[in-house]
């Protein structure tokens, strides 16, 4: 097991590192000039010139990427291009409310939908099984935005029992952030959750049909034993892979969902620095993002050799 988990971790430092060039080599890709962004349209070349040698913007590419790597992992991220403040605090404190909102979502989506996969799974092609499908199915189907104005008309407007406006300070704690988190975790929750069921579906039925199982009920075992230590344990790799993979969207990609309902996350900051062109907060903001992606993979990994013993071998 040792091994398994050393050699994960060793991938997972191998596709940091090429990540980071791949944001680096991207963001200098991004069309216009930062200096101009910065400064306006009516600033002078010989103003423009000074400010990007402050910026170290007139430095070979490599020089520059050195620096920036470096920098980062030591736990300096620079300064801000358009709101000049440090960048550590501000994409750690948004980090920490979408990891909030990422919590709250998995919390509902994960028992949710793995319990109604289950209930499909055993009770294939029938009206249970046809009602949880086509259900999952039609709401995921909708917007983001419209499943999210429906919630808060219907919970905001017409229920009055959670607000409509998810802004919450920037010192909150989980407790009192709650509330607030409950409309877009539901809004989100909707969208993960047809793959989710969809998965573990799958998974059920191909598993309860396989030799072993059947050899499991005909021993005689508890129903919910053969359903917990051998169904579930092998039918549920599929949906870690799905959970792991949709980590890296709950972080940074809720993009419609943290507009909709005024949510301070990870998404809005990222659009706030593509819309002024600042580089350091977008390629921190990235790369916060990817190693939030790598790790949730690597737990990933660890749980499928817990599932499996047999991968932690292979």
């Amino acid at each position: 097991m040792l091994r398994y988990i050393l050699r994960r971790l060793f991938f997972l430092v191998v596709t940091v590192f090429l990540t980071s060039l791949l944001i680096f080599a991207v963001t200098q890709l991004l069309p216009g000039d930062v200096a101009r962004v910065i400064l306006g349209r009516e600033a002078g070349e010989a103003a423009l010139q000074q400010l990007r040698q402050e910026l170290g913007l007139d430095q070979p590419l490599v020089v520059q990427y050195g620096r920036w790597l470096g920098n980062f992992l030591t736990g300096d991220w620079g300064q801000s291009y358009s709101t000049d403040q440090a960048i550590r605090p501000l994409v750690m404190e948004r980090l920490g409310n979408s990891l909030m909102l990422a919590g709250l979502t998995l919390l509902i989506a994960l028992p949710l939908g793995i319990g109604l996969g289950v209930l499909a799974g055993f009770n294939e092609d029938s009206l249970l099984d046809n009602v949880i499908s086509v259900g999952s199915l039609s709401v995921v189907g909708l917007p983001e935005f419209v499943t999210g104005l429906f919630l808060i008309q219907i919970f905001a407007f017409r229920l009055r029992i959670l607000p409509a406006n998810s802004s919450i300070r920037p010192d909150a704690s989980f407790g009192e952030a709650l509330p607030m988190l409950i409309l877009p975790a539901l809004t989100a929750t909707l969208v993960l959750l047809a793959y989710i069921v969809r998965l573990t579906r799958a998974g059920v039925i191909e598993e309860r049909k396989k030799p072993y199982v059947r050899t499991a009920v005909l021993k005689g075992l508890p129903w919910r034993t053969v359903v917990t230590k051998h169904v579930l344990r092998n039918a549920l790799l599929p949906t870690v892979t799905v959970v792991a993979i949709s980590f890296g969207w709950l972080i940074s990609g809720l993009i419609v969902i943290e507009n909709v309902f005024n949510y301070p996350g990870l998404g809005r900051l990222l659009t706030f620095a593509i819309d002024r062109r600042d580089l350091p907060l977008l390629q921190a903001i990235t790369f916060a993002t990817v190693l939030g992606y790598s790790l949730a993979n690597l737990i990933a990994d660890l749980l499928y050799a817990y599932l499996n013993p047999r991968i932690r071998y292979s």
